[in-house]
């Protein structure tokens, strides 16, 4: 057993290590994206609505598929009145029921939910309701469903963290 949630963890940080670094550089394509969207609004006095929607896009694909990496790093948002005091046992119980109880079950909501909504937007071949729009909607749904399965991913390498932790302090107590 301790084989398996070590090999969880050690693919789920290593999946997740790659795609946010990968992803990280989409943010250097946005930033120019919206310098050069901005200056050719005020400089040109042209606006289009691609770049504005691509702008967008790319937010919302790095937001989507790094989440996995920025919780892998403990970037996430975190009610942190309590937990910052708690000890390193109290925390990996916290984590393991707040992973199995809320974000383990939330995330597969999400990917189910999220999966018919991209399939359905492929199906029709769905594109930009604005004229100069971008085609292909699915891909920006798609990453939804990728996003939160990279982040169930990680939940999973988590929760296994905290499990690993409890299973080493309780056999640490049982040979004192």
């Amino acid at each position: 057993m301790l084989a398996i949630l070590k090999l969880i963890i050690k693919i789920s940080n290593l999946v997740n290590e790659w795609i946010g670094k990968t992803i990280s550089w989409l943010t250097l394509l946005l930033v120019l994206l919206v310098c050069f969207d901005v200056g050719r609004r005020y400089v040109l006095n042209s606006a289009s609505v691609w770049g504005m929607e691509l702008e967008w896009h790319l937010f919302a694909a790095i937001f989507l598929l790094g989440a996995g990496y920025a919780f892998k790093h403990n970037r996430h948002v975190r009610v942190d009145l309590f937990y910052a005091r708690f000890s390193k046992r109290n925390k990996a119980w916290t984590n393991l029921i707040g992973g199995i109880v809320f974000l383990i079950p939330w995330c597969i909501l999400i990917i189910l939910v999220s999966f018919s909504y991209a399939k359905g937007s492929f199906e029709i071949m769905e594109e930009s309701p604005n004229p100069d729009g971008l085609p292909f909607r699915f891909i920006i749904k798609f990453a939804v469903t990728i996003g939160m399965g990279l982040l169930l991913l990680q939940a999973l390498a988590n929760v296994s963290e905290s499990a690993l932790v409890l299973i080493e302090k309780s056999k640490t107590r049982k040979s004192n």
